[in-house]
């Protein structure tokens, strides 16, 4: 593979080389999947694609091939052991996030000032509270599962768990330091990421999952054993997409997918805020597809939402090569994951010409696109178990107990929450559906 690899450079450079002594342009200049969260991580220069250059694909190809043999050459594996026990892939981030409370700590007047963000959650004696309301329930049910797993082995200690999509802390405009558990943010926010609740309930609700997406541990088994019904050489040789209109950055892939369907297969399906076709960008709104159908295909897109999109670890799952759009929106794995060895990352607002000349690279060099396929299934496979999830939860909450500088008390307001307190919740929202 290496020495093909190499073969490919080499016919690549001269090709670029003759065209410069016919005075033809190749500036390439692109934006990156480098983030403030993940500079120590990050090579130098950028990381994404280059921007269109009148049809020069020789440059485009010079680029891609530099891009990925420095990927393979800077990769370090994140654990010294496959399985990864003490989740040392992950660490950096709740190491990070917790950093700026290291010289103040956290006061009781800082838990009072952040309860207006979100969820009151108290652990007390082994015991786990939650204020009396949850605005989002079963979004409450995937955070209390991984607590309620926890609560033999977490310390006292008060904290607050943002359960909107959006973060809440402004790194910018909030002078005092907040600390506000957020599932998803960009460098913009110093919020705390934790696991969405989705690893195990509250995902969206759609016709394919009406109670909404969750149960990671069973997406796992369901999707990795289609992706073994689909092989590479089986897999259809396009782009997919299947989404709703929450971003207006999808949009080039659907308008592509209707100029050229031969390269792409991308609609808008409905959401909750869908009205008419113009939500859909003037057709009507597609069915929905499952995941498991999504690994048919060899090219899977992603694109953020309101914040991080809950799809992006389920399509590793395919087997496929994943095109991972913009880099500001971040959850707690995505730093583990590293452009060009797990994904191909893509600019945010892709361009049609953009779209096309990584297709078109891909579709070429078809054993590089499975190669990096393969490194994303295996990362996600090995390192965003089940097990990783609580591993996360469980460091992260002995961490940040620590910076605690009071001593926690009962709240009687507060209500406890048991593991039959979640079976009558999910029994309720069951019935009322």
């Amino acid at each position: 593979m290496r020495i093909i690899f190499l073969f490919c450079l080499l016919i690549v450079i001269a090709l670029k080389f003759s065209a410069a002594q016919n005075n033809q342009p190749n500036d390439v200049q692109a934006t990156g999947m480098c983030t403030k969260e993940t500079t120590d991580e990050c090579h130098n220069g950028n990381e994404a694609q280059p921007e269109s250059n009148n049809g020069n694909s020789d440059g485009v190809s010079l680029h891609v091939l530099s891009k990925i043999e420095r990927a393979r050459n800077k990769y370090k594996p994140c654990s010294h052991e496959p399985q990864d026990p003490k989740c040392e892939c992950h660490k950096k981030v709740w190491q990070k996030d917790l950093e700026v409370f290291k010289a103040a700590g956290i006061t009781r007047q800082n838990i009072q000032d952040v309860l207006k963000y979100g969820t009151a959650y108290k652990i007390l004696s082994h015991k786990l509270y939650r204020q009396s309301d949850c605005y989002f329930p079963a979004r409450c049910e995937g955070i209390e599962y991984f607590l309620l797993k926890l609560l033999p082995f977490l310390p006292d200690m008060d904290f607050v768990v943002n359960t909107r999509d959006y973060p809440q802390i402004s790194a910018r405009f909030n002078k005092n330091l907040l600390p506000i558990f957020s599932f998803s943010k960009t460098s913009d926010y110093s919020d705390i990421m934790y696991p969405a609740w989705t690893f195990w309930a509250g995902g969206p609700a759609i016709k394919l999952f009406p109670t909404g997406i969750g149960r990671w541990d069973l997406q796992r088994d369901k999707i990795s054993k289609a992706a073994l019904k689909f092989p590479w050489d089986k897999k259809i040789n396009k782009g997919f997409f299947r989404g709703s209109r929450t971003s207006p950055e999808r949009d080039s892939l659907i308008l592509l997918s209707r100029s050229q369907p031969h390269l792409v297969n991308a609609m808008y399906t409905k959401n909750q805020a869908w009205k008419s076709p113009k939500d859909t960008l003037g057709a009507e709104p597609a069915q929905e597809v499952s995941f498991e159908q999504h690994c048919q295909y060899k090219y899977l897109f992603n694109f953020r939402g309101v914040a991080a999109s809950f799809r992006l670890k389920h399509l590793f799952l395919c087997k496929s090569l994943v095109f991972h759009v913009g880099d500001e929106w971040l959850e707690f794995f995505y730093p583990a994951l590293k452009p060009w060895k797990h994904y191909v990352p893509l600019n945010k607002n892709p361009s049609e010409a953009d779209i096309i000349q990584m297709l078109e690279f891909f579709k070429k060099n078809d054993a590089l696109a499975q190669e990096i396929a393969e490194n994303g299934y295996e990362f996600i496979w090995n390192h965003l178990r089940m097990e990783d999830v609580e591993c996360y939860w469980s460091n992260l909450l002995k961490n940040y107990a620590k910076f605690l500088r009071y001593k926690v008390k009962e709240d009687k307001s507060m209500i406890e929450i048991k593991s039959e307190h979640q079976s009558e919740e999910k029994q309720k929202r069951s019935e009322e559906l």
